[in-house]
């Protein structure tokens, strides 16, 4: 559905009145980026969003965000890749250069993209995910491996540059639980402070406020920007 500008200004308003709140609970000095999630929006609400203002956006599907990247080729946009990676999906999403990949969730996919980015030359940024709420459901290495296998990746794959980390909050209505997820990734980012990572990418529609009570940098918005 195509939303009118005005309730696009009134829903992005609303988010960053949050996120400002959140950040401000933190530190004045706390940054958080937002990055808008387009997954079930029409290609004009993005459109109208970046006359808003809004300059990232992530896609969890690397047909998607070929697709959207390709309409809105005209765009100065961000792009994030935030969904999961299929390994036969790798050349693809190389050939698309986004800014930053937040779902690196195994060894042995930084092992196969490294691979690929060294036959094609080049590099990309990436951000480890954690399966902090250890559900079956989610991707992600748990959180006694991922330090270790954070330093892992940045000897073994010299192409992928390590940002950060990330991680879904546990999908449950226990706020204390989707806390516990959030300040478990945030230590774990904070031990890799001297390994380079700068970036702590958690908190989704409806829970960044907490996340970035816990320290989160970067949140990823779908369904508060684009609800009618």
């Amino acid at each position: 559905m195509i939303l009118d500008k005005e309730k696009l200004r009134a829903n992005l308003d609303e988010v960053i009145w949050q996120i400002e709140e959140a950040r401000i609970s933190v530190s004045e000095h706390h940054i958080v980026q937002l990055v808008a999630v387009g997954k079930y929006t029409e290609v004009e609400n993005i459109t109208t969003l970046y006359e808003l203002g809004q300059r990232a956006f992530g896609e969890n599907q690397v047909q998607q965000l070929k697709a959207r990247m390709a309409a809105l080729e005209e765009l100065p946009l961000e792009w994030h890749m935030i969904g999961t990676l299929q390994k036969n999906k790798i050349n693809n999403l190389i050939d698309l250069r986004p800014s930053l990949l937040h779902s690196l969730d195994s060894l042995s996919l930084a092992v196969e993209l490294n691979k690929k980015l060294e036959a094609k030359e080049t590099t990309m940024h990436a951000l480890l995910q954690i399966n902090a709420a250890r559900e079956e459901t989610k991707s992600g290495v748990s959180p006694e491996e991922a330090a270790d296998l954070y330093r892992q990746i940045k000897e073994s794959c010299p192409h992928i540059h390590l940002k950060g980390v990330m991680t879904i909050g546990a999908h449950t209505e226990e706020t204390a639980l989707v806390q516990k997820s959030f300040e478990i990734t945030h230590t774990i980012f904070e031990s890799l402070g001297k390994e380079g990572a700068s970036i702590c990418s958690m908190g989704m529609s409806r829970d960044y406020p907490l996340a970035i009570k816990c320290g989160s940098n970067l949140v990823r918005i779908g369904s508060a920007l684009f609800k009618q």
